[in-house]
């Protein structure tokens, strides 16, 4: 590596951009990319320009853009039937087990909150419950007073993909599931730490 690149940190001026408005999540000002990149400011801001017309020129997945006194990526606006494609197919994805599993929790306690779906599940399930609610099939539905514990329920799409009207029409438990009131008094020790 040159010293050149020994000071920047990046091979050159156009990787160290690069690096630096991948990272970003909103736009970054070429002053800031200057004062990060210990590099000229017009050398910056040039290599801003030739960067963003390269890619333009080479119809690139993707564009950098000047907006809100900064730079960033943006996804080119020609690759927008792709994209929407991948988003609507996303939520088309199967479920993780893991999601069914906390799914079904959720389904059958509801209201229930996270504490109590983790002990029934045995595992930590935020992101699970991330998406969950990002699908749709879950919501918010209020708070416990003593902890501030958030309740999760499911939603009237839950009950659309399943095909069922009310939360009535869901299976019985399986057999050796024990009995509700037998299971409030396991979470109840598993929570206490009993």
């Amino acid at each position: 590596m040159s010293e050149q690149a020994d000071e920047l940190g990046a091979p050159n001026v156009g990787a160290a951009i690069e690096a630096l408005l991948l990272l970003t999540d909103e736009p970054m000002p070429a002053i800031e990319i200057a004062q990060v990149t210990r590099a000229p400011l017009p050398d910056v801001e040039r290599t801003l320009h030739e960067l963003s017309l390269e890619y333009t020129e080479q119809m690139r997945g993707f564009d950098l853009r000047e907006v809100a006194g900064g730079w960033r990526f943006y996804t080119r606006s020609e690759c927008s039937p792709l994209i929407e494609r991948w988003v609507v197919d996303g939520q088309q994805a199967k479920l993780t087990q893991a999601a069914l599993e906390t799914l079904s929790v959720i389904a059958y306690r509801q209201p229930v909150t996270r504490g109590r779906v983790s002990a029934v599940r045995g595992v930590n399930i935020d992101g699970v419950i991330k998406t969950l609610l990002t699908r749709g099939l879950i919501q918010e539905a209020g708070t416990e007073n003593e902890s501030g514990a958030i309740f999760y329920k499911t939603t009237s799409f839950f009950l659309e993909r399943l095909g069922i009207s009310s939360l009535a029409d869901l299976p019985p438990l399986a057999e050796h599931i024990p009995d509700l009131a037998d299971l409030d008094a396991v979470l109840e020790s598993v929570a206490s730490g009993d």
